[in-house]
């Protein structure tokens, strides 16, 4: 006899946990490959596409600025600059209203090298992204978000959980 009831069974959270798993999985791959193929056609590690793309969106801005953009530690967006730096790609600089403060600026090298970059999901992602319904790719987007949220250390969630909120779709 089939069971009807409306409580999923242990072994369906089990299921539904490893499929998440595979797919995260899956995910990782994906942008290990993706990053791969960026540093072949271009020299430059996704963190320093990234690093520069924050820079160009954000303006001559700060290290801690850049940080929160990308979702990097402030040591590691610094060694990232430190490279960007070696390749003339960004110049970094003192404030004049704060010393203790660093800003950063994009150089000629960056934006050449970000006008000549590939972009960082692929048109194939893009476009088949671009073919599901509205609707579809918020859901798809919070769903996302969502699970970064949960898969950062606990201390961090709490951090992070007024960004979640703020990306909701109202």
């Amino acid at each position: 006899m089939a069971d009807i009831s409306h409580e999923p069974s242990p072994d369906a959270a089990v299921d539904a946990t490893a499929s998440l798993v595979r797919s995260v999985r899956r995910i990782a791959q994906a942008i290990d490959v993706r990053s791969r193929e960026i540093s072949r056609l271009t020299g430059l590690t996704l963190p320093q596409l990234l690093v520069l793309q924050s820079i160009r969106a954000l303006g001559e801005v700060s290290t801690s600025a850049i940080s929160r953009d990308v979702s990097m530690s402030a040591p590691t967006v610094v060694a990232v600059l430190d490279k960007l730096e070696a390749k003339g790609m960004a110049a970094r600089y003192r404030s004049t209203v704060d010393r203790r403060v660093v800003h950063v600026r994009l150089t000629d090298a960056g934006r050449q090298a970000l006008q000549t970059s590939p972009g960082l999901l692929g048109d194939g992602f893009l476009a088949a992204l671009a073919e599901l319904p509205h609707s579809e790719r918020l859901a798809m987007a919070e769903a996302v978000e969502r699970l970064a949220v949960l898969m950062q250390p606990r201390e961090a969630q709490a951090s992070l959980e007024p960004h979640y909120q703020a990306v909701r779709p109202s």
